[in-house]
């Protein structure tokens, strides 16, 4: 889509027409903004997950989401990065749906594991109840994950290290 253009998002009592977000963001830019949208909605979810599923209050539970998202942000920064460097590499580009795979259960096991000690130690709980609690939540997470990568993808285009290479001219 051309810049500037706008895309209509129909209501029952009518139609907005809103305009499209720059289509191919790279580099850094393209990560900050990947990091603080995704981990936006993310801190939200987290709060009343944590409230709701172990029973703690609000306010500490918002707590708990901003520590832990400052824990996410810096494992998204580098782990993106890393994925990456290893993507740039492979003889077959783009992001299929294996790759998207790979790359949200390797996100996730990563986070499990600094997550887990974090949250025992917030809600005092033990860290096998951390774990089942940390699980409920990356259940959602996985999806979400997904989900909002292939949205981001779709809005600000794909990162350089998975377009398609151009072809020299013969």
């Amino acid at each position: 889509m051309r810049p500037g253009a706008h895309v209509p998002i129909r209501f029952p009592r009518g139609s907005v027409a809103v305009p499209l977000l720059p289509s191919h963001m790279q580099g850094l830019k393209r990560k900050i903004v990947y990091v603080v949208l995704f981990e936006g909605f993310a801190m939200l979810v987290a709060t009343f997950g944590f409230s709701s599923l172990a029973g703690s209050e609000v306010g500490r539970s918002s707590m708990l989401a901003v520590a832990t998202s400052g824990v996410a942000v810096t494992w998204t920064f580098f782990y993106n990065i890393l994925f990456e460097a290893w993507e740039s590499r492979q003889s077959v580009r783009g992001r299929s749906f294996r790759r998207r795979a790979a790359y949200t259960a390797g996100f996730e096991a990563g986070l499990i594991l600094l997550l887990v000690p974090l949250i025992a130690w917030w809600l005092d709980l033990t860290l096998l109840k951390a774990l089942v609690l940390d699980l409920a939540l990356v259940v959602f997470f996985v999806c979400y994950t997904f989900a909002f990568s292939w949205a981001f993808d779709r809005v600000f285009g794909l990162p350089a290290s998975a377009m398609p290479q151009p072809t020299s001219a013969p």
